[in-house]
């Protein structure tokens, strides 16, 4: 197995097998009354939105996460209707959907605000090249 395939799909697959494994349970009623929505919807929103920032992670590409997020999505939902004591819901869709674009969209920001860090940490320190002069506002020394 290529190292790209297990740093970038394994984690894909562990989270989509972690749904898949919770869609098969018959109820999942925390026992919390009003409560038990609130948190059932918020877990679908979360876990979409861990699902939705390893797909762009893996992939690369923004639209290709999100169709295949949304379309685990609904299968997740049909999964669910042939489980006792469960259904699928085309609301729960929705939550998950909100969930893959959240997830997109914080991977894309967390990507630019670590990267330029990341990168300065990566490269190695080169000597700095002094010019012998001064120009007024220039730097004295320049990296290459």
């Amino acid at each position: 197995m290529g190292h790209r395939f297990q740093t970038a799909w394994v984690p894909v697959i562990a989270c989509a097998t972690l749904i898949f494994a919770l869609s098969g349970i018959p109820s999942l009623s925390s026992g919390l009354d009003d409560w038990d929505l609130i948190l059932r919807k918020s877990a679908h929103v979360s876990i979409y939105a861990l699902l939705g920032a390893l797909l762009v992670r893996a992939l690369e590409r923004d639209a290709a996460a999100l169709t295949i997020g949304i379309a685990y999505a609904a299968s997740d939902e049909v999964h669910q209707h042939f489980v006792p004591g469960r259904s699928g819901a085309v609301l729960d869709v929705g939550f998950d959907t909100v969930g893959v674009i959240a997830g997109v969209l914080a991977f894309r920001w967390l990507s630019r605000r670590l990267r330029p860090a990341q990168v300065a940490q990566a490269l190695p320190e080169r000597p700095v090249e002094t010019t012998g002069r001064q120009a007024e506002g220039s730097e004295v020394g320049r990296r290459h």
